[in-house]
C-alpha cells in the first residue's frame, strides 16, 4: 500500500509538471507568438501528460485489485 501511495504522489508530480508546461507552450504559441509549431508542442505536452496519468491510475489500480496469499498471487 505504501508503494502504491508513493507511485501515485510521482505521477501527480510529474504529470502536474507536464501539464503546467504544455498549458504555458500553447498560450504562448496561440497568443504570443501565433507559431503553430509552439501551440502544437503544448497541445502535444499536455496529452501526454493526461495519458501518463490515466496509465499510471491504471497501474495503481491493477496492482490493487491482485491480493497476494502464501506466496501465490490472485485477484480479488
Amino acid at each position: 500500500m505504501d508503494v502504491n501511495r508513493k507511485v501515485l504522489k510521482a505521477i501527480s508530480y510529474i504529470c502536474g509538471t507536464l501539464l503546467i508546461i504544455g498549458t504555458a507552450l500553447f498560450f504562448y504559441g496561440y497568443f504570443g507568438s501565433g507559431s503553430a509549431e509552439v501551440t502544437g508542442i503544448g497541445i502535444g505536452t499536455v496529452m501526454g501528460a493526461s495519458f501518463i496519468f490515466i496509465m499510471g491510475i491504471f497501474l495503481v489500480a491493477t496492482e490493487e485489485s491482485i491480493q497476494e496469499k502464501n506466496g501465490k498471487r490472485q485477484l480479488l
